[in-house]
């Protein structure tokens, strides 16, 4: 199943700088007048006028990008769903193929950013599965529809100012650059931005070449890591198992407990011993019945990546597959909703003074958020899990 480009797909911010606001005040209306804005603003920022009227001049807008981007019915599925679509067999053993053709490269990105192998290597199976699939979407077009389109031009305008950039240092073709309909591009799928910031020339031949060089997809990706936050020799995740009468409102990203804490209601490893000493959330993405994982400040990072909950934490924990860790216990979690039954749930929050944001069908934060809320409230156990049970109660 092909996955690619979920980076910037969803990140969605809650609250807009006044950059954002700039930005969204200059979307939509004719597209002539929003292109010739662009151009004006890339000239305002240094971009030379010439290099500037040839990008712009090609620019379409594609409805095919627009198509994709109200198309995420992936998101809605559970945890437990969603990875086995991911990790297949075929995925993990490629990574391990994948991790001894480029042994040297990785040691590389370990040594200069402190990111593991698995980490990158799980990034670059779901974005492109290792390269294969890196999107056929014309890159500048679809940053121009996206920042055109008034949902989210807080995140694509930059991105198309970006592209204009990296088209004027002699790295970005409008007219051949293809990627993923968010406008990533490459083998880890990084928006231009990202690529002027953090991009590196790998293979050491004066270019920094993502779509065709694995040594400076890998190198840049493990720099984006480490610009994110990434802490070089800490982990990220560790399944555990929990007892079955705990505290459940203690469960989530906004606790954090040192593991001994953690030992202390019952709380131990799967397998194997603690990973560190370090503050760690207790993830239960299916409820107090389900799956249980640890998540140390790592893991915050994947985040930065991308801002859905389950490829996060599907991407976290294949990462620590291809380092050696067990296939998770599913557990045997109350079954969730349909995407009809999580819409209806979540206009119910909203009618109740929640803030679930839009009403999609995915189980977001602001939907887990108001879940644990109204959980706490029924007296129901405070895991964030959205049941038929819950909804009955609502």
């Amino acid at each position: 199943m092909k996955l690619p480009a979920l980076a910037a797909a969803l990140c969605l911010a809650t609250a807009l700088p006044a950059a954002a606001q700039s930005a969204s005040s200059q979307c939509g209306g004719n597209w002539q007048t929003f292109v010739q804005g662009v151009a004006d603003e890339a000239i305002s920022q240094g971009r030379d006028p010439q290099a500037v009227d040839r990008f712009t001049a090609q620019l379409r807008q594609d409805q095919k990008v627009l198509d994709a981007d109200r198309r995420q019915g992936v998101f809605q599925l559970d945890f437990t769903t969603f990875a086995r679509r991911l990790i297949s067999g075929a995925r993990m053993d490629k990574g391990q193929a994948m991790s001894r053709e480029w042994d040297s490269v990785f040691d590389r990105v370990q040594a200069e950013y402190g990111v593991p192998r698995g980490v990158l290597l799980a990034f670059w199976a779901f974005e492109t599965d290792y390269g294969a699939f890196q999107g056929d979407f014309n890159t500048a077009n679809a940053l121009a529809t996206l920042a055109h389109d008034c949902r989210r031009p807080e995140l694509f305008r930059p991105q198309l100012l970006a592209a204009i950039q990296l088209y004027e240092m002699g790295d970005f073709d409008p007219a051949t650059t293809t990627g993923a309909w968010a406008g990533e591009i490459g083998m880890v799928q990084m928006l231009p931005g990202d690529i002027i910031e953090n991009g590196v020339d790998g293979d050491g031949d004066g270019r920094v070449r993502l779509k065709t060089s694995v040594p400076d997809a890998l190198m840049s990706g493990g720099k984006m890591l480490q610009h994110f936050g990434w802490r070089a020799g800490e982990p990220w995740l560790q399944e555990v198992q929990v007892p079955g009468d705990m505290d459940w409102s203690r469960s989530g990203l906004t606790t954090q407990l040192r593991p001994g804490d953690w030992q202390a209601m019952g709380v131990q490893p799967r397998s194997g011993q603690w990973q560190a000493d370090l503050p760690a959330s207790l993830i239960l993405p299916q409820g107090h019945k389900g799956p249980a994982f640890l998540a140390y400040p790592n893991f915050n990072v994947y985040f930065e990546w991308n801002q859905s909950f389950t490829y996060v934490l599907t991407a976290a924990y294949f990462g620590t597959r291809l380092e050696g860790a067990p296939v998770f216990n599913p557990g045997n979690p109350d079954p969730g909703l349909s995407g009809d039954q999580m819409k209806a749930l979540q206009r119910n929050l909203a009618d109740r003074g929640h803030d679930v944001g839009e009403i999609d069908g995915i189980l977001g934060a602001g939907t887990r958020a108001a879940v644990r809320a109204e959980q706490a409230r029924l007296g129901l156990p405070v895991d964030a899990w959205p049941t038929k049970a819950l909804l009955d109660r609502l």
